[in-house]
């Protein structure tokens, strides 16, 4: 029997979202650049990414770290991603996008998810960075976006729980309220139960070592492992949900 949850897993490669897959995610949110929070992946690791899974394809249109309050040359690249996002196939894109004041930037939303077209829409943690996370839930609602990942302003989905449950009841069935932000196999299941969300997301990343036999010394700067998704990591998330029902 399926269970009721849907787990999403954040990936910041493609390898990473075959892994996700085989562990068990119900969709993917691809990115690069996971040390500094996630940007725009390449056209190149879109592709792959879609060529190699079967479940959706959801992915993050940031085009730099830092905050999420963007001028005319940024706003020109995420719809210019967007458009790629769409004509390679993607199910979804994840945008986001505030004023100075911290409000949800509505002018520039409305192109993205214009932009968008048929394509699926999650507002990112951009919304946990708002000054009014109820009133900034009325513009994402008023945008017409679905789902909105959020750690209830919080550092993590752990401790934004009680936001998270007070934001999903405020939501009702107008949009879903996606948990988010230091989920792990030992906690995904009580912030599911004490949110109410019925969809999570993790990132379930792992450290992979270099299989390079010779490493130049005086590179000691270089660090030659890296993070990926692992897919047992995966597979123990999706355990604990299913174990939910």
């Amino acid at each position: 029997m399926s269970s009721a949850y849907l787990l999403e897993i954040a990936c910041n490669s493609a390898m990473s979202a075959v892994a996700a897959q085989h562990g068990g995610a119900n969709r993917i949110e691809l990115f690069e650049n996971l040390e500094q929070g996630g940007t725009t992946p390449s056209l190149g690791s879109i592709a792959v990414a879609r060529e190699q899974l079967q479940i959706p394809l959801f992915v993050l249109i940031r085009p730099r770290p830092g905050d999420f309050h963007y001028g005319s040359v940024e706003a020109e690249i995420m719809l210019r991603d967007i458009t790629h996002c769409r004509q390679l196939g993607c199910d979804g894109v994840v945008i986001g996008a505030l004023t100075a004041d911290a409000a949800i930037d509505m002018p520039l939303c409305r192109e993205l998810v214009s932009a968008a077209g048929p394509m699926d829409i999650t507002f990112h943690r951009a919304f946990d960075a708002a000054r009014d996370l109820p009133a900034a839930l009325e513009q994402v609602v008023e945008l017409g976006i679905k789902r909105i990942l959020s750690s209830g302003g919080h550092a993590s989905a752990a401790e934004g729980s009680a936001v998270l449950a007070n934001l999903a009841e405020q939501a009702g069935t107008r949009l879903d309220l996606m948990a988010g932000a230091g989920l792990n196999a030992r906690n995904i299941a009580n912030v599911a139960r004490q949110t109410g969300c019925l969809q999570l997301h993790a990132s379930a990343k792992s450290r992979r070592q270099s299989a390079m036999r010779y490493q130049n010394p005086a590179l000691q700067g270089l660090d030659n492992d890296w993070i990926q998704t692992g897919s047992s990591a995966v597979r123990a998330l999706r355990m604990a949900l299913d174990e939910l029902g």
